[in-house]
């Protein structure tokens, strides 16, 4: 589905006319988003914002990969995406800084979890650098289970320590 709301958060399907606001939500938090993800590490600009929007579109229609805008009535908070995983599903997420610590993220992957579960998904996983605590706390909120660590396979961003923390959620029957 395009829209996922819960009243709180509206999850967005990203387009192209999203591209200026993206832009300016990333860099007006890079310290804080670019510390954790390794896209945002070395800065933001147009042309990653382009290319992550026309990736997006690609994933979208392959069934690959569904990523939305988080919107709050302050407007955009972030962004979290549904990536396809065999029989399961992955969850990812970011918020701008002064969206962090709402409730905003476990709302919007719940919306994810009941999509995943939509699409017939067995499972979802949720993964994160095992320092960064903000991220953790949300799959536990949902249910989710620590089924072990990982190392990361993606480049680093400067906060991260190359292990990550991987939670597991099944179906319910």
């Amino acid at each position: 589905m395009e829209t996922l709301t819960d009243g709180v958060v509206t999850l967005v399907r990203w387009r192209p006319d999203h591209l200026d606001l993206l832009v300016d939500t990333v860099t007006a938090s890079l310290d804080h988003v670019g510390a954790w993800l390794f896209w945002a590490a070395d800065g933001y600009d147009r042309a990653k914002g382009e290319e992550f929007l026309s990736r997006s579109m690609e994933e979208w229609e392959s069934g690959g990969e569904y990523n939305y805008a988080i919107f709050t009535a302050d407007g955009l908070a972030g962004g979290c995406g549904l990536m396809r995983r065999d029989d399961g599903r992955e969850i990812g997420y970011w918020l701008a800084k002064p969206h962090t610590g709402k409730g905003y993220v476990t709302r919007a992957s719940a919306l994810l979890v009941a999509e995943a579960w939509r699409q017939g998904a067995t499972h979802v996983l949720i993964k994160h650098d095992r320092r960064n605590t903000g991220s953790g706390a949300v799959p536990p909120r949902l249910g989710f289970t620590e089924v072990g660590e990982e190392a990361s396979v993606l480049p680093l961003a400067p906060a991260c320590s190359g292990v990550n923390r991987v939670w597991r959620l099944e179906r319910p029957e």
